[in-house]
This record gives C-alpha cells, structure tokens and sequence, in this order.
C-alpha cells in the first residue's frame, strides 16, 4: 500500500480504516501495551466504525509514557504484538531529550519501512543507476539503516560512509562519482566548507540530489539556496522520521519546501499542543500519527512533538501541483514543541534563527546561547564568518540587524574565531543552555 498514489481524499480514508481494522485485529489480542491501554479506555476491535471514532474514543500514545514502560519492563517495553525471538531489528531514538527509546522490528514490519523510504528515493528521482553516498557514521539510529537497505532494494550502488573523515568522503564522493548524497543539512555545508578549505572542487562533483533530513534545514529556503550554491547541478531533497515510527514525509516534487505525508502508511492528525484539540488547514500544530503497518511494535495515535502547517484546505477535488492528495505540510517540520522559547514575548523557533543567518550569507558557522537565570528569557547568537569574509565587525552588524527585523527582538551578536564553532554529523546542536 506504501507505493499507492490515491486518486482522491476519500480513497485516502477508505484505505486507511481497512488497514486499522486489521492492525488492530491483529495487536489487540497480543499487545500488552496497548491491550491494557485500550482496554482501560473501553475500546476494542469490534467497537471501531470509522476514523473519526477511533480518534475520538483511542486516547493519544506519548514519548513518556513509552519510556515509562520500558523502565517498568525492561529492556523493550510491553508494545511487542509478538514473542521477542521473532523480532530481528532493536534500534534506539537519539536521546537528545531524555533516556533513549529502544525499538524492536520484526521481519514484516521491517519489510513495511523499506516500502515508504522507496517512497522518498522514488520521489527524489533515485533510480537503480544511481550511486549513493551515506555520508554518516552507522549507529543504533533506525534511519541510517532503513535509508541504505531502500536504496539496495532498487538496486542502487550503496557507498556507506562510516569510520571515514570528512576529507575521505569527499574523495570518495568524487572518486565513485556518486550521485547521491544523504546526510543532514549541517554536514553537507560542512561537507562544501571543508572542500573549500582543501581545495577540492565541487564543480566536478556528479552529485545531483541531496537527500537530506535530521534537521529542518532541508526546508528553510535559505539553507537550501545556500546548499545548491555549494553544491554545483544538486538538487535539495528533504524528508523526515522517527526511529518511533520509521519515514513518514517526502518531498513534494513540484514545491520545494512541501512535504507529503505518506497517507497510505499513517494516519495523520494534527492538534493544538497545549489543547490537544484538532487545529484548521493553514495553522500550525503537532503531528500525530498512526503506525498502520508496524504490527510488531505499532503506535496509535502518537504525539510526535514535531510541529507542523498543513497546507490549506484546497477546493474540493483538488490535488496538489504534483498530482498528489495526500496532506502537504508547507515548511517542512517547523520545530519542536519544546524547542520554541519565549523571549520577551515573541515565540522564537531554532529554524527562525536558521533562516535569517543563512539568507545574510557569509556565515560558517553560529551558535544560539539560551539564558534561564533571570526572570526572562535571554537570547545570544555567535556567528563565525566564513573564508570570504572580509568584513567581520560588519557582519555582526547586519545579522544583528536581520534578526531585530525579522523577530522584532534585539538580539546580541558577536564572532567567533575561525574554525572555533563546532561542526555535526548528526543532528547539529547549536542551541546551548547557560
């Protein structure tokens, strides 16, 4: 069902009720997790008639409550549908804001999360001739491996990156002219930044598309400017996922900046965090999901923290640029619903930050210092220049400028030395709490 493209909302739906009724033929009975949880709600598989009653009567699943029961039964937890033995997948979330969720795959859920990454490199034009560089270090994280595993299925050559600096990558992305690259945002400007430092020009690169998720830069237009700058002929591809959930977004073909949730894999809400009320078409708020084909360790109803603007309602019977009807969230993952601050009254997100640094140019690097010791809310940026820069002190005047525009707040400024501010390979962690 993954590969489907639907023909209108109400195939979408039709589909997506079928595919519930089985999951949950299936987990109920099996899954203590939900089972007990379910149960206390009075809902069983019987007693489901329609999507909107099951988002009505099925209360929402949490990161917490998740990590709960896996420190009350451990090592997994209780969401396991069938006997341990039979699963042959355990990875693990990163853990930047508490104690790592461990998951567990079984051969058919597995097989299900290959389907909707074939999803993302089919959309991002990956073909079997296609070279692919995975320009990361592999680890316990389910999207490094699911990523690599799709593209081995369509028969693409996989060039996994691993155990290599980034001057090695670079070589090797030029020597094996790969065709694709997948890695974060951040690294793939590092990437370029170090290419520049070495001499190495990426001009003779035959990287056509970059394939990029982990942060929201792949749908800040500035950053993805910045990166086809940099990266001569490519093309940015963003996408998103959660080791929770497996790969749940890919790029609209025809709008940049526009991820489609993959509607036939997940059922899709998104709700006011604070009221948890759904939210109209055009507002942001957080994504909730439904596993449908997860079985082994599925999810139902599950607040992601990611926040998110479904595009407006479009005319009835009206689809997307790109042919689609699956629901379009325009800017991609915004942020997190506990990344945004309030400083002095206005609701500043990590990508805002993001977005006015890369439209300035001339930045490397920067990094955002959160102060909590007084009553509000401080912010301070530090900005390193990058090698063209022949004007610091007058960098740091027009960000500090760019930032007092576009947030209506002023925010200090000041540089760093050259090669000071740390560089990612992950996730980037640019935000520091003092």
């Amino acid at each position: 069902m993954s590969n489907s493209v639907f023909h209108n909302r109400a195939a979408i739906l039709s589909a997506q009720f079928l595919q519930l009724d089985e999951l949950l033929g299936e987990v109920l009975p099996a899954n203590p997790f939900y089972s007990r949880k379910l149960g206390g709600a009075g809902v069983n598989a019987d007693t489901l008639r329609s999507l909107d009653e099951f988002r009505q009567r099925v209360p929402f699943t949490t990161k917490d409550e998740l990590s709960a029961d896996q420190v009350a039964n451990p090592p997994y937890g209780s969401d396991l549908t069938y006997p341990v033995y039979t699963y042959t997948r355990c990875h693990q979330t990163t853990g930047t804001k508490g104690k790592p969720l461990r998951w567990l795959d079984d051969a058919r859920s597995w097989n299900w999360m290959l389907d909707n990454w074939e999803v993302v490199h089919r959309t991002a034009g990956t073909s079997h001739a296609d070279t692919v560089f995975f320009a990361f270090s592999f680890g316990p994280f389910l999207g490094f491996w699911t990523a690599f595993e799709s593209a081995l299925r369509l028969g693409c050559l996989c060039l996994p990156g691993g155990g290599m600096n980034s001057i090695a990558r670079l070589r090797a992305i030029l020597d094996q002219a790969v065709t694709v690259l997948c890695c974060t945002p951040s690294y793939a400007l590092h990437l370029a930044e170090v290419a520049r430092r070495e001499g190495i020009s990426l001009r003779y690169s035959k990287v056509h598309t970059l394939c990029v998720a982990g942060e929201p830069g792949g749908s800040i237009l500035a950053t993805r400017h910045r990166l086809e700058e940099l990266w001569p002929g490519a093309r940015v591809h963003d996408h998103h996922g959660l080791t929770e959930t497996g790969p749940v977004t890919f790029e609209c073909p025809e709008r940049p900046c526009v991820l489609h949730v993959n509607e036939s894999a997940y059922i899709t809400e998104v709700i006011d965090p604070a009221t948890a009320a759904p939210v109209e078409r055009g507002q942001m708020g957080e994504l909730v999901l439904t596993t449908l084909g997860r079985r082994g360790s599925p999810l139902l109803r599950y607040r992601t923290g990611d926040l998110v603007r479904p595009s407006p309602n479009p005319a009835p019977g009206a689809h997307c640029a790109c042919g689609r009807y699956d629901l379009a969230l325009e800017g991609g993952i915004l942020g997190r619903v506990d990344d945004m601050l309030v400083v002095r009254g206005v609701n500043v997100f990590p990508s805002a930050i993001e977005e006015v640094l890369r439209q300035i140019g001339g930045v490397a690097e920067y990094r955002v210092r959160v102060n909590r010791s007084q009553p509000l809310v401080e912010l301070a940026v530090e900005v390193e220049p990058d090698a063209g820069c022949l004007d610091t002190p007058g960098l740091v005047r027009r960000v500090e400028r760019a930032l007092e525009s576009a947030l209506t707040l002023r925010v200090p400024v000041k540089a760093a030395a050259p090669g000071s501010l740390p560089r990612f390979e992950m996730k980037a962690a640019r935000w520091v709490e003092e």
